[in-house]
């Protein structure tokens, strides 16, 4: 988001574009029948994240006769989160929603989005509880969605819709990289802003395919190890590795203590005891668990001090409310 103080009576519409040339059109008219319903104005700023099918100049048609709409042409392909987090940069509205640009995300929602932001809420997410998805995408998503919750404390349904709203002063404090745009919620909650939910109208889509294949399942794991640790333990990297690292001594200090234990043994008894085979595998177990433990705890250390450095440049807390 920029600097400049938002436009307290603005609602900014961010989507995200590519490839969906033939879906523009229908979703920028309904946009348009749902803003004569609102108190607010409305900007509807259109990302095209490097389309090949003539997107940017449906998006160029749209601007050139309605003064709502804005446009960004990415020069290739760089990802959702890159296309929202420009569109988040240039929107100037007090409230900023996101939504898909496919017609599955129902612009009638927005009047509720706004009711629930009313409520209290900073960032407030949908909910596609009945969705018009092959069972594919349906059931890995549930997982994804049930994992997410577990490991941030966040507990939301549908982590991964595509249609949320913000307030300003959330997206201010938010950095998007890689496939950041899925964990917004967390982030925002992790930042110290409410987070609501709401259940909305999801719709089959009408044009193109879905752009997300196998691969992001993968990446998706991937990234939910990374905001655990982005969310619990930016601040302080030694109580994840050093708590690793302590665990891999212990059990290394075991294996050695066990080595010590069958020596004594052999000592009073040539005959009983471990094989030197076994003893062997002990051995190279215990040592390999006693340097991965020292290396995590190194490792840690260091993390340790470079946010300590990095500690005054960047304020490690989120204000609410100051009064001067």
């Amino acid at each position: 988001m920029p600097d400049s103080v938002p436009d307290q009576s603005l609602l900014s519409l961010v989507i995200p574009v590519y490839n969906e040339r033939e879906s523009l059109a229908p979703l920028h008219a309904e946009i348009g029948e749902v803003a004569k319903q609102l108190p607010w104005r409305v900007e509807i700023l259109f990302i095209d994240d490097g389309s090949q099918d003539n997107s940017w100049k449906v998006i160029r048609e749209l601007a050139s006769h309605d003064v709502r709409v804005r446009g960004i042409r990415f020069r290739r392909n760089f990802g959702k989160a890159a296309a929202l987090a420009a569109g988040f940069a240039a929107a100037g509205g007090q409230v900023v929603i996101t939504m898909d640009a496919d017609l599955q995300d129902d612009p009638h929602e927005i009047p509720r989005f706004l009711a629930k932001l009313d409520e209290g809420y900073d960032v407030v997410s949908g909910w596609k509880k009945i969705r018009y998805d092959p069972w594919h995408k349906v059931f890995p998503s549930r997982v994804f969605n049930t994992l997410l919750s577990f490991l941030t404390g966040v507990h939301l349904h549908d982590h991964n819709c595509g249609m949320k709203a913000y307030r300003a002063e959330a997206l201010r404090e938010l950095h998007l990289y890689g496939e950041m745009h899925r964990f917004v919620p967390v982030l925002a909650f992790a930042r110290g802003f409410r987070v609501g939910e709401l259940v909305i109208h999801h719709r089959p889509r009408r044009f193109g395919y879905s752009k997300y294949g196998w691969k992001r399942f993968i990446k998706g794991g991937l990234d939910v190890i990374t905001v655990r640790l982005l969310t619990g333990f930016t601040r302080r990297p030694q109580h994840f590795l050093g708590a690793w690292g302590l665990g891999f001594l212990a059990v290394g200090f075991f294996g050695f203590l066990l080595l010590l234990l069958n020596l004594m043994v052999r000592l009073l008894d040539p005959q009983a005891g471990a094989g030197v085979a076994a003893q062997l595998a002990v051995l190279i177990i215990a040592v390999g668990l006693t340097l991965l433990g020292a290396q995590c705890l190194l490792t840690g250390l260091i993390a340790e001090m470079t946010v300590a450095r990095k500690w005054f440049a960047n304020e490690p807390f989120s204000i609410a409310e100051t009064i001067r």
